[in-house]
């Protein structure tokens, strides 16, 4: 497992079931892991984002305070939540980081998460990456909307 997947997996388990805001010192964090803050801003940057159902505030200063706030609603609202956030482009590893977040809050199923993958894969989108990402979006946006 990389570090960045041990950080993730780290900030998630401080979510309790009830629990849906957290408070994290970055430079504690960055000691914890052994490893420089940047990762620490990295993983919380492409991990913690609004579209994944996540709101960051984050202070410098006496060590980098971070806020991340859990969006708990229904299925159809965050599933309306992401696709308004997506944009109109999508990498391959958004979509992955998505998917694994489904599948942690149990919001889809294995099989579900397989159709999405493979639907939106860059074998299933043979263009160039800026057609590629574009078209990925659409789909991805398209087939969560009919998840509902």
């Amino acid at each position: 497992m990389r570090i960045s997947d041990l950080i993730e997996d780290f900030i998630k388990d401080l979510f309790e079931d009830d629990k849906q805001l957290i408070e994290i010192q970055r430079n504690e964090l960055a000691e914890h892991f052994n490893c420089v803050p940047s990762q620490i801003n990295y993983v919380i940057s492409t991990r913690f984002k609004p579209s994944q159902g996540y709101y960051v505030e984050s202070k410098r200063g006496g060590g980098g305070h971070i806020t991340i706030k859990r969006v708990n609603n229904s299925k159809s609202d965050y599933f309306m939540h992401i696709i308004k956030n997506i944009g109109d482009e999508m990498t391959s590893n958004d979509v992955d980081i998505l998917i694994s977040d489904f599948l942690t809050y149990d919001l889809i199923t294995k099989k579900e998460a397989k159709l999405l993958k493979v639907a939106t894969s860059d074998n299933v989108l043979g263009m160039t990456k800026d057609l590629k990402d574009k078209l990925r979006a659409k789909i991805f946006k398209n087939m969560l909307l009919n998840l509902e």
